[in-house]
């Protein structure tokens, strides 16, 4: 057997055995009785994000059916760990007089220091032009820390309209604010499936889109549509994904997707150290111009611009949601809270 012939075996029997590891802690995750922060939660999902986090030549996409219906049980798995994770942080920084001095209690502050780095930076360096003044997130839950980053440190001229669908999710964030003249004024909550979103997301210059609005790629390819249909042209979208391995932990967009719903793909990062999701920059496309009756497109009208796709390199220090979303460090929860 030739050199090409043993790494291929070697690459076949890594991923196999990534798979079966993945598929036992899915398993044990499952049989958790809750997912509540514990011990017992901490240590399996420390596991899962360790295991999850090196790099992996693995398709998700390309699992057989067995595999697939279990990553997309995990997925939920992970969602729901995460919320409760959120919400119990978010319970803990409520009850201080004022909840945004004490953001750092939470184990994983400096990742979303971080993340809104990454995502301001690849907006400005692709969507170049004045801040935008309208901001959405869609899947902003019971601890807005994205948005609440991004208006602090890189937005502060900025409003932002956080949309959740769990009014209990959104009663938490909204007492994160109160106290806040500032964060109060320019932060609104809003119940709503985003499905139902039309007319107002004419208004805003740029979207967020969260790695778990959308969990199933038919649910996400019809979410971009319908985000294609009503957002206004040349407004930004900001899309999480997940990439390699990391695709057991969030969902995997494809690129092609976003095109498709009528957005320009600018940029796709795919992080390679200790990091979580890919991060898709996109920008709603103009409409087309108009036609003349005998087909040409009118002399003064400009061509729609053509849409350049950079596959970024991660940039040093560029770590986002490492653990944060998927709970790596949870272990180090007791004693976070004990140093509170």
């Amino acid at each position: 057997m030739g050199m090409e012939g043993c790494c291929s075996n070697k690459k076949v029997m890594e991923e196999e055995a990534l798979v079966k590891k993945i598929t036992g802690l899915a398993a044990a995750i499952g049989e958790l009785p809750s997912l509540s922060p514990s011990p017992e939660v901490n240590a399996l999902f420390t596991e899962l994000v360790t295991s999850c986090i090196p790099p992996s030549t693995v398709d998700v996409d390309a699992l057989g059916p067995d595999a697939q219906e279990m990553r997309a049980r995990l997925i939920r798995l992970c969602a729901d760990a995460e919320g409760h994770l959120e919400a119990h942080y978010s319970d803990l920084l409520a009850a201080h007089d004022n909840p945004l001095d004490h953001l750092t209690l939470f184990p994983y502050f400096n990742n979303y220091i971080k993340l809104s780095q990454l995502e301001h930076g690849l907006l400005a360096r692709h969507v170049p032009g004045p801040a935008p003044a309208r901001v959405a997130f869609l899947g902003s839950g019971p601890l807005p820390l994205s948005s609440l980053v991004l208006a602090a440190r890189h937005l502060p001229d900025a409003s932002f309209d956080n949309y959740d669908i769990s009014g209990e999710a959104n009663e938490r964030a909204s007492r994160l604010v109160r106290a806040d003249a500032d964060a109060g004024a320019r932060m609104a909550f809003r119940t709503a499936d985003v499905a139902d979103v039309t007319t107002e997301l004419e208004g805003y210059d740029v979207v967020f889109l969260a790695a778990l609005v959308g969990m199933a790629a038919e649910e996400k390819a019809r979410l971009v549509e319908h985000l294609g249909r009503h957002m206004a042209p040349g407004a930004a979208l900001v899309v999480r994904s997940a990439h390699g391995a990391r695709g057991f932990l969030y969902p995997v967009v494809d690129p092609e997707e976003i095109r498709r719903g009528g957005f320009e793909v600018l940029t796709v990062h795919h992080p390679e150290d200790e990091v979580i999701n890919s991060v898709i920059i996109a920008r709603k496309a103009a409409a087309p111009p108009p036609v003349a009756a005998d087909g040409d497109v009118p002399v003064n009208m400009p061509m729609p611009a053509q849409c350049a796709v950079a596959v970024s390199r991660p940039c040093l220090g560029c770590a986002c949601e490492l653990g944060a979303r998927a709970h790596q460090k949870m272990k180090e929860i007791a004693m976070e809270e004990m140093e509170a």
